[in-house]
């Protein structure tokens, strides 16, 4: 077993499903999308550009994917906080994640990444 099979593992329910469910999601939207541990945290990079990352939110205890270039996106349903580049989209633990809106976001930034607005 790998390091980020390991991170994956030993998370608490329901962030373990969460998270197990949210790399499912984004490894699917592309075959150039890889999965790999930095920085302590899965992050997924397409065609080896760090693309988006999992992790909880320190203070609201919530998981949420991290989009690198989302300052290139309006959505209201990104949070900045004191990020200049990366927007956050947090998840209600509670609820059903909201697949509509990941994989149009996912999308979005795939779209960045192919158009070369961002360098791969």
């Amino acid at each position: 077993m790998t390091q980020l099979d390991d991170f994956y593992l030993n998370q608490n329910e329901p962030i373990k499903g969460i998270f197990l469910a949210l790399k499912e999601i984004i490894l699917k939207q592309d075959n150039e999308i890889t999965n790999v541990l930095k920085y302590g945290m899965p992050f997924f990079c397409y065609k080896g550009k760090m693309f988006c990352y999992l992790w909880i939110h320190k203070k609201l205890k919530q998981p949420y994917i991290g989009i690198v270039e989302g300052k290139h996106f309006e959505e209201t349903y990104l949070i900045q906080e004191s990020r200049s580049r990366m927007k956050i989209m947090l998840f209600d633990s509670n609820e059903d994640l909201p697949l509509h809106q990941i994989e149009t976001i996912l999308q979005k930034a795939l779209n960045l990444y192919k158009s070369g607005v961002v360098k791969t």
